[in-house]
């Protein structure tokens, strides 16, 4: 973080959807506009994945058990997560963004870092390439997003969250520093609930508070994290916008509504998982090598065991036959388990050459045309209208 090398002045835009997972639910059912919409499942053992602007003025916020979120907004209208509508509206978000500069590093699946530096003579200024972006979101998508403009990345991502819902942030260059000054210290990147309190002892309330402390002094408080926090405090960050070329890794995972004792049960849910990932790596056009099985007990603690294919697949029943072959090496079935979720890695695209299967190609073949052809009426009628056998007892959204 050390700002020891002169320092090229650039224009980063952060870009932040408001409520993402409500607002997408708004979307697409109109009837829900200006309701307490709270995502996060119908089970009272999960959490809240995100709440609309209406849940929020109740004090329901993301990361809250869904318990405390009913018995502080009785009137809210919980929704179940779709993750892939989220992702696909993301998609869709994030193609725009590139449209104004391939300077894009996607943070998560409604945020993303934008280094337009250079592009004023082409688009104008850094305000009005927000204002597009932010205009085409609404009037393509449907949604809102809001905007940090800054020299840095640090100050832009603070920017950004000022005026939600809606709004835009300007930090000029050279205000940076003013800017963050009457911001709460745990604003601060760096400043957890472990430094929180030292930093409260030394009458630290405020980022401009921090800014009174030397260098010296708080790295020999704080070690590296005290020099971080020096230089965030004035806004000084030399961290380039990355480009992202490709997930790391697909997966998903379910908290189930009581724990599951029964191995049988347990494996009818992660035939489930995998035939949700197993659709998504199809759907994205990738193959994983790396198959992780995570398994969380009923006390809370978590194991995850791993193999890798001898060739990269995104086929379910390979993937569901590695999950089995991994399953015996937990306590599942013998210890009550809470969560069960699974994730690919090591992800290629699916042209990608890979060695050949000299045996077993004609079968494999076979089902992969099956295995379209289902993928094909799922995307037409919704996800999981043809399913394994074993899953026609089971309801999911």
């Amino acid at each position: 973080m050390q700002q020891d090398k002169k320092t090229t002045h650039r224009a980063i835009i952060h870009l932040d959807m408001d409520a993402f997972y409500a607002s997408v639910e708004v979307l697409d059912f109109p009837e829900l506009a200006g309701l307490p919409v709270i995502v996060g499942g119908q089970s009272d053992r999960g959490v809240v994945s995100a709440a609309s602007y209406a849940a929020r003025e109740c004090g329901v916020y993301s990361a809250m058990s869904v318990v405390v979120a009913r018995r502080l907004c009785p009137e809210g209208i919980f929704r179940p997560g779709r993750l892939e509508r989220y992702q696909e509206i993301s998609g869709q978000i994030m193609a725009i963004f590139r449209d104004f500069t391939p300077l894009v590093e996607q943070i998560s699946v409604d945020e993303a870092f934008l280094d337009v530096t250079g592009c004023e003579r082409l688009l104008g200024t850094t305000k009005d390439i927000a204002e597009a972006i932010r205009k085409r979101v609404r009037e393509e998508i449907g949604l809102t997003v809001s905007a940090g403009l800054a020299s840095t990345k640090l100050v832009a991502k603070i920017a950004s969250d000022q005026n939600k819902p809606d709004g835009i942030t300007v930090v000029p260059l050279g205000g940076e520093a003013a800017f963050l000054a009457p911001l709460p210290i745990k604003r601060l990147w760096g400043v957890g609930k472990k430094t929180l309190p030292h930093l409260e002892l030394l009458g630290v309330h405020t980022i401009g508070d921090l800014c009174r402390f030397p260098l010296e002094f708080l790295e020999k408080k704080f070690g590296k994290q005290g020099r971080h926090m020096y230089f965030c405090a004035r806004g000084e960050d030399r961290r380039d916008v990355e480009v992202v070329v490709s997930e790391k890794s697909i997966g998903n995972e379910s908290t189930f509504s009581y724990d599951l004792s029964d191995l049988n049960s347990i494996k009818q849910e992660l035939l489930f998982l995998t035939t949700k990932v197993g659709e998504r790596l199809r759907r994205k056009g990738y193959r994983g090598s790396t198959v992780t099985l995570k398994i969380k007990y009923y006390d809370f603690k978590s194991i995850t065991r791993s193999c890798t294919l001898p060739q990269a697949s995104n086929d379910s029943a390979e993937i569901y036959a590695a999950i089995l072959r991994l399953l015996p090496k937990t306590e599942a079935g013998k210890k009550a388990v809470r969560l069960a979720g699974l994730s690919m890695g090591k992800l290629r695209t699916e042209d990608t050459p890979c060695q050949l299967d000299l045996f077993g190609g004609a079968e494999k073949q076979q089902r992969q045309h099956l295995t379209h052809a289902m993928d094909e009426i799922n995307q037409r009628y919704g996800s999981l209208t043809i399913k394994p056998g074993r899953l026609t007892a089971k309801t999911r959204n």
